[in-house]
């Protein structure tokens, strides 16, 4: 059971002798932090996360995504499908360097399911899912939009303002690695500044998660009486507008078709059921352009190729590319 010198120093740091550690995997599936899960002979079961290192090539708002994380399981503490904080060392002088150490959740990610789940259970895991997003986006918040990392900056007061920062980091993350775009990064800009006057809407910031596609949730039970076990990696979260997290729930989808996740937002949100106005459309257009952003950007820093960078351009490239003529429509008519 090899223990890398890294994770070595993170369990010392946590008094765990190697006679104390039952069993040490990595995690997969992971695209920044390096990730396992150690379990310890007295039944502790943990999940252990440390960045990269510092020199690696790596998007703007990714610098101290562990703060995010942190944040994240601080905020929802309260939530029971989300990991409960164990023990987290975020500055770089610490003696094991930054690490966060969670509780693991049951339950395998819902894609390694596809084809697996009985009649119906897939509606009620959706529905279920979508009342822990709602309870989600009730915590408490504090008084401003971003990344809590402050990798962006500073929390800022408005949404406008802070939704412009994220998007203008990205793309300039494109412009410095030469990413391959279906438009230029200023015609990108320039289509996405001129909606950003409906994220004026928005005027109190919720916890977003913005990366809850399945491999993030997980999954356990038995065939018949499966349950969503774990909400996990809130790294990449931030202080913003709730429906955000739409985007990646309906991953190159669309969460309007998703009956069963919305019945169940709907009873714990805090707006109650969704309501798909004229605004919350085009704010959804905006933030599946944000994502699909991130997906085609990271590609270089992330040295992505072969079949999966094909899948990244033939997959992701023609959305970003729908969603800005459908930001571009919207602003027109507004015109």
């Amino acid at each position: 059971m090899p223990i890398d010198s890294v994770l070595s120093d993170v369990l010392y740091a946590l008094d765990v002798p190697p006679g104390l550690v039952a069993s040490c995997e990595p995690l997969t599936g992971g695209t920044y932090n390096a990730v396992s899960r150690v379990r310890l002979t007295d039944g502790r079961d943990w999940v252990v996360k440390v960045p990269p290192p510092a020199a690696g090539d790596h998007l703007s708002y990714e610098a101290g995504l562990l703060v995010n994380e942190v944040t994240f399981y601080r905020a929802a503490e309260d939530e029971p499908a989300v990991p409960l904080l164990v023990r987290a060392e975020l500055g770089p002088a610490a003696p094991a360097g930054p690490y966060v150490v969670m509780s693991a959740r049951p339950g395998r990610p819902w894609h390694e399911l596809a084809g697996a789940l009985a009649d119906g259970e897939e509606g009620r895991l959706r529905t279920g899912l979508g009342r822990i997003v709602g309870r989600l986006h009730g915590v408490p918040a504090p008084g401003g939009f971003g990344y809590p990392s402050q990798a962006l900056g500073p929390l800022v007061p408005t949404w406008r303002q802070a939704f412009a920062t994220m998007t203008d980091a990205v793309l300039a993350d494109a412009r410095t690695y030469a990413a391959r775009l279906p438009r230029t990064a200023a015609e990108i800009g320039d289509t996405v500044a001129a909606a950003s006057y409906v994220l004026d809407d928005v005027t109190r910031p919720a916890l977003v998660h913005f990366d809850l596609w399945q491999g993030n949730i997980l999954v356990s039970g038995e065939p018949g009486a499966r349950r969503v076990g774990g909400v996990i990696d809130g790294e990449r979260m931030f202080w913003g507008d709730p429906v955000a997290d739409f985007v990646s729930l309906a991953l190159l989808g669309d969460i309007a078709d998703d009956k069963d996740f919305l019945a169940g937002y709907g009873e714990e949100a805090p707006g109650g059921p969704v309501e798909f106005t004229a605004s919350l459309r085009l704010r959804l257009a905006l933030y599946r352009a944000y994502l699909y952003l991130i997906m085609l950007v990271e590609t270089v820093p992330r040295g992505t190729s072969g079949e999966q960078l094909e899948w990244t351009w033939n997959e992701v490239a023609p959305r970003l590319e729908e969603t800005l003529t459908e930001i571009g429509s919207a602003t027109r008519v507004r015109r």
